[in-house]
């Protein structure tokens, strides 16, 4: 009979080092703020171990809070650790969400640790039925491995793990499994603050246990000691060494109240387990799933299939949806078309269509109203085939984004199936998806998808209107976003000329950068060594050229950024490495990126992301144009190829200076930081005066000025003592202490963090000065980490969004006083709080003028809004 398989899991140790196994966790983030680097890696690590175990059972065990049986005896065990990150705390409800999604049962026992859980459960299981694997994170629970029980403990974050086994034990340590627990007893374990004995190591121990047994072997024998200091430390620690044992021993007969019957692995909970990697924006994840769409069935809906177009079926007051197969309506090709009223739909897939006069006429005209799902994906669309679409009264996307910012699928289906409309099916169900992705072969069910198009957006278009209305969000929809849908499309038509030679010659310029850094490094290594392998880096660096080590891998030396910026200072060649690694990145990303994305129109179109961020900030795709690296010269100089559309021409570009700090200072109106603002200070060096005592603006140094400007922008981000401390390399008591220090100089900004989290405790929500707003289910909740996450939300979301809104009215506003003042200059770009212009040089000193007026005057706050402006002949030197 084929032995069953118990797989238990430690799961807060796992999940710590999935918290740890990247360097830069804020990379790890939904677009809601959440981090994710705990929740992905533990996601990961646990989907590699049932792979590769295949588990009958399975069981993650959680300590149950931080008191445990162990305090009864010792008062100060596993004191002295660090304060648990928020960002790793806002996670754990999320793991254990996870977990739940996969399928797999989880445990924790009041008074106890997950280790005693394992522990009872490994040893309760008969030998002759199970064979137990345990995962951790650390080697405790190696003292459980017997010959039916293997310990794998985690190792390089968690996507290695070393086997621990009773003869890879004796192989490694020349111990037992049950003597890990004498040789604790001795050495102590500073992680858990266990004591030992003084100055007693795990060499020592290992040395004692190998002639004595255990730590009871060894006192019964303490007097055959030769005298030393060691054998003093021996005698005077007794009562101590019982005790670490005493602490370190599993306890294998905890009181749990599982059966192992409960345990069985029954695979995952799909319903569970689609939404949260989509919450998660686990896309990877999610495209491995193989989810089969139930087929549901529909009511009837009535249309007509037309090849022929006459003036009657196009009318006021219609609905009028595109289809495309692909993301891109750029380039995708227009596959069908459905209009019509709520009584009347048509469809076809006749291009002759976009030459019908009749359409033509109703498409570009104002006087037929139109409804839409997704505005400017219809309107770029067809300006590629007709011309540019007049009359779009109302955006069912758009309006589905600002009700409910948690909510913003790109399907119809998903939105329709929310607002209670559940005569349709998804573009997946329909199309398939991936390579199988394409038209279905039976007409007839294409043109019904594309007429439940149609009628869903006649459905959601009074209802949506009608919630705006009540939520005091129909300005936003009508005079902000709608617009601004129009202007983002004229901006993505429009596009960026792109010097695709200048790309080229980087190209050249940066390979020969690399070569000549390459042949540097060689000379200062004394051998040609492969520059991309970490185990060849790692034997020239630490072995060869006697750097010290900071951290090791299985594999070798961790030659990680963050290991390479502290040695950086003792060898220039660590200073080397780092900079061929940056151009490296920027010449795969960027110079290659960019060169593949140039359109025949030797231009690049993004596509601008309206419906995507909780906070309303646009995000850019298809290429990413803001997040173009600026830090790096060599990443600046990617700007050099984009370039105006004529040689005369000039790029221009504006910025808002420090808007969220200013919207900041209106919001919370904290009389310190306004004033700074009013009279023109340097915000940064003020915070530093306050922040760290000084009195004179010139006895701030550049490094007080960094730290300041960290905590300035921290704030505003809802940082952590965690964060503050990674982000300036100071301890985590450095930052809260600057923290709190920032609020005593600052107490108006305080009162605004309380108030406003009062706020959305009582209301659900928060608000920017616009009435965008953010719902936040998780204000109230009983779960600190949830709570907590939702607090900083609540802080940074109107400050955030307000900026974003901010700039948006300064768009249409500067779209409208361009065609008032019948203007050539034209808007091109908007990076975050950059807008970014083509201009003719006859109209320069105009539109610097213009720009400047638009954007300070955008809104009225208690502090100036300022621009800084700048232009050039490419958008290098417009910055």
């Amino acid at each position: 009979m084929t032995k069953k398989k118990l797989l238990l899991v430690d799961g807060n140790s796992v999940a710590f080092r999935a918290f740890y196994a990247v360097q830069n966790f804020e990379s790890f983030k939904t677009k809601n703020g959440l981090h994710t680097n705990a929740i992905l890696f533990f996601n990961n690590m646990l989907d590699n171990i049932m792979q590769k175990e295949e588990p009958s059972h399975v069981l993650i065990a959680f300590d149950a809070g931080k008191t445990t049986f162990r305090h009864a005896f010792f008062d100060d065990y596993k004191a002295g650790r660090a304060k648990t990150p928020g960002e790793f705390k806002e996670q754990m409800p999320y793991i254990r969400e996870l977990i739940d999604a996969l399928g797999i049962q989880h445990y924790e026992l009041p008074e106890y640790e997950a280790d005693d859980i394992i522990g009872t459960l490994a040893r309760r299981v008969e030998a002759d039925d199970f064979e137990v694997v345990v995962v951790s994170g650390d080697k405790d629970l190696t003292q459980l491995a017997d010959k039916n029980i293997r310990v794998e403990v985690t190792a390089k974050g968690v996507s290695e793990l070393v086997t621990y086994t009773p003869e890879f034990i004796k192989e490694k340590y020349g111990l037992t499994p049950l003597q890990i627990i004498d040789m604790k007893g001795l050495a102590g374990d500073s992680s858990d603050n266990i004591p030992g004995v003084t100055r007693v190591g795990e060499k020592t121990a290992i040395k004692l246990l190998a002639e004595y047994g255990s730590v009871e072997g060894l006192y019964e024998h303490i007097d055959e000691l030769k005298p030393s200091k060691m054998k003093e430390n021996l005698i005077n620690d007794k009562e101590q060494a019982f005790l670490s044992k005493k602490l370190a021993t599993i306890d294998v007969n905890a009181p749990i109240d599982i059966s192992i019957d409960s345990l069985v692995y029954n695979g995952k909970n799909l319903d569970k387990l689609v939404p949260f990697y989509r919450e998660m924006e686990f896309k990877q994840h999610l495209s491995k799933l193989d989810i089969e769409e139930e087929t549901v069935d529909l009511a009837d809906v009535h249309f007509d299939v037309v090849d022929t177009f006459t003036k009657e079926m196009f009318t006021e007051d219609m609905a009028l949806y595109v289809e495309m197969m692909e993301d891109n309506y750029h380039t995708s090709p227009i596959v069908g078309v459905a209009w019509g009223t709520k009584k009347k739909i048509y469809t076809t897939n006749n291009l002759a269509l976009f030459e019908s006069q009749p359409f033509i006429d109703w498409l570009l005209s104002d006087k037929y109203q139109k409804v839409v799902y997704d505005t400017k994906r219809t309107y770029v669309a067809l300006n590629r085939y007709v011309g540019k679409t007049k009359g779009i009264k109302f955006d069912v996307l758009l309006a589905a984004y600002l009700l409910d910012t948690n909510d913003n699928s790109a399907d119809i289906e998903g939105v329709a199936q929310y607002y209670g409309y559940g005569d349709i099916r998804s573009d997946e169900a329909i199309y398939g998806k991936g390579a199988k992705k394409g038209l279905p072969e039976d007409e007839e069910v294409f043109f019904s998808h594309l007429a439940r198009k149609v009628n869903a957006i006649h459905f959601l278009t009074e209802k949506l209107d009608h919630e705006l209305a009540e939520k005091n969000q129909s300005d936003l929809f009508y005079k902000m976003e709608l617009p601004l849908s129009r202007i983002l499309a004229d901006m993505e038509i429009t596009g960026i000329r792109v010097d695709a030679q200048r790309l080229k010659d980087m190209r050249i310029e940066f390979s020969d950068r690399l070569r000549e850094i390459e042949q540097k490094i060689y000379a200062e290594a004394g051998e040609e060594f492969n520059l991309n392998s970490p185990k060849q880096l790692g034997v020239i660096l630490f072995e060869k050229m006697g750097l010290p080590v900071i951290k090791k891998t299985k594999t070798g030396y961790s030659t990680a950024v963050d290991v390479l910026e502290q040695l950086k200072e003792q060898a220039p060649i660590v200073e080397d490495i780092l900079v061929y690694r940056q151009i490296a990145k920027i010449q795969s990303t960027y110079v290659e990126g960019l060169l593949k994305v140039i359109q025949p129109d030797d231009k690049i179109h993004t596509r601008y992301v309206q419906t995507l961020t909780q906070t309303g900030r646009l995000s850019s795709i298809d290429p990413n144009l803001q997040n173009i690296p600026i830090r790096l010269d060599e990443g600046r100089k990617i700007r050099q190829a984009f370039v105006p559309r004529e040689k005369d021409w000039r790029i221009f570009s504006s910025d808002y200076s420090q808007i969220e700090l200013r919207v900041l200072a209106h919001i919370s109106d904290d009389q310190h930081l306004k004033e700074a603002f009013i009279e023109g200070q340097d915000i940064h060096s003020s915070t530093a005066m306050r922040v760290f005592g000084i009195e004179k603006a010139e006895d701030v140094t550049p490094n007080m000025r960094r730290q300041a400007k960290a905590v300035n922008f921290g704030i505003v981000y809802g940082i952590s003592d965690y964060g503050l401390s990674q982000n300036l390399g100071i301890t985590r008591k450095q930052a809260q202490e600057y923290i709190d220090t920032y609020f005593e100089k600052y107490p108006g900004v305080k009162k605004y963090m309380e108030e406003i989290v009062r706020d959305a405790k009582d209301k659900g929500f928060v608000e920017t000065l616009y009435h965008r707003r953010r719902y936040l289910p998780d204000i109230n909740s009983r779960n600190f980490n949830l709570r907590s996450f939702a607090e900083r939300t609540a802080i940074n979301t109107p400050i955030q969004g307000s900026a974003a809104d901010i700039l948006k009215i300064a768009m249409i506003e500067m779209d409208q006083r361009l065609r008032e003042e019948k203007m050539q200059a034209t808007m091109l770009l908007q990076v975050h709080d950059e807008l970014v212009f083509e201009v003719p040089e006859t109209e320069l000193e105009k539109l610097n003028t213009l720009v400047k007026d638009v954007m300070e005057n955008a809104v009225a706050l208690h502090v100036p809004l300022i621009t800084d402006s700048s232009w050039g002949k490419t958008w290098y030197e417009a910055k």
